[in-house]
């Protein structure tokens, strides 16, 4: 195994945690950001300690090495206490940049679950709604993580047994609405960690369902996607648009295919989703994979295309040595796949672990989802 590059940044609170041949994505989608093949970007990196990690990167293919250079970490946006925000969502409004909505993975100690929003700009929580799961809910093990939103609404996935989605309304977070997955034909036990998220021009919600026909978290490596009408969502009704099934590895000892959290190609011709063990891209029009990332260095959890579309972010949880823990723990690392020579470029970027052991902190740093504002 290759010795993962670690970066040392500013000190923060825990962070957490087919068919191969390829179609070419299309290269004139957009320009590089700051000259060619290289981006300057702030990205928000969703973690288990109640906030998001600010980290100010480079991203440079050129650097075969380490493509993905930690400028700093100038702070961290805080939502709430470690056992009262968890959180594995970030979602920058689109009509806003300096707005991101968010939602909590795990209930606070009240049994409640949190969505909220946050000025980017100041780092104060404008709104902090909390509910509990629904009653339905039967296991509560993992909660919100993926989110969609239309111009004036919020749309969290819940990924619990059994999964739906929830309707806010994005100027004070009203809850309007909640479709459980039974109205789309799925029943609860059938499918295992929901995630979701719109298209571009927000006329489409794409809701992804890991199934397990066989029992709940009985992962099979398939998933379910399910392209629904936006308009109708933002109803609290279910239209179906398009539907397609794709294939992985069942889950073993060894690991497996387990789908996560997923973005559009800001042109929407494409969809970058994050599958565990790999990653795909999807062609977003007929739902079938036109590429598939892997072998990847570790569990992806986020996959996060350059707004050309030409390069994609994995958030990846990796096994590391760890000189303060006197052994393997698990690390929140950025990862850079490069889509039109279909590999992996360089070693990973560390985001989480070099803070914690600069703190003096012991255990894994676990991230999930992530959000960015380019240059």
């Amino acid at each position: 195994m290759k010795k993962k590059v670690m970066v040392t940044a500013v000190a923060l609170t825990m962070l957490v945690g087919g068919y191969l041949s390829f179609t070419t994505v299309d290269e004139d989608a957009g320009k590089a950001v700051a000259g060619a093949n290289t981006y300057e970007a702030t990205f928000y990196v969703a973690g288990m300690g109640g906030h998001f990690a600010k980290a100010e990167v480079t991203i440079d293919p050129n650097n075969t090495e380490q493509p993905i250079i930690l400028k700093g970490m100038p702070g961290m946006v805080n939502i709430g206490r470690p056992n009262t925000h968890p959180t594995h969502d970030a979602r920058i409004d689109a009509n806003d940049r300096n707005i991101m909505f968010w939602s909590t993975y795990r209930p606070d100690p009240e049994g409640n679950l949190h969505v909220g929003k946050t000025d980017l700009s100041t780092g104060r929580v404008l709104v902090d709604k909390a509910l509990p799961p629904d009653e339905r809910a039967t296991w509560t093990g993992a909660n919100y993580c993926g989110s969609g939103q239309s111009n004036g609404y919020f749309m969290p996935v819940y990924m619990g047994n059994e999964g739906y989605i929830d309707v806010f309304s994005k100027d004070d977070l009203t809850h309007k609405h909640r479709v459980f997955f039974d109205e789309l034909g799925y029943e609860s036990g059938t499918y295992t960690f929901a995630h979701g998220t719109n298209s571009p021009d927000m006329k489409h919600f794409l809701l992804s369902l890991n199934l397990t026909p066989d029992g709940h978290t009985q992962f099979t490596g398939n998933t379910q996607l399910i392209l629904l009408d936006m308009k109708a969502l933002e109803q609290g009704k279910v239209k179906k648009v398009a539907e397609a099934k794709i294939t992985g590895k069942p889950r073993d000892a060894s690991g497996g295919t387990i789908t996560f959290r997923q973005y559009y190609t800001e042109d929407g011709k494409y969809i970058f989703q994050s599958g565990g063990d790999r990653g795909y891209i999807i062609d977003a029009k007929t739902l079938k994979v036109v590429q598939v990332a892997a072998p990847l260095p570790g569990e992806a959890h986020d996959f996060m295309p350059t707004p050309d579309g030409k390069y994609g972010v994995f958030a990846i949880r990796n096994r590391v040595f760890s000189a303060a823990d006197e052994g393997d723990v698990t690390d929140g690392s950025l990862a850079l796949y490069d889509v039109k020579n279909r590999r992996m470029v360089g070693e990973v970027t560390s985001v989480c672990l070099s803070c914690h052991n600069a703190m003096g902190m012991k255990g894994s740093a676990i991230l999930c989802g992530l959000d960015a504002n380019y240059n």
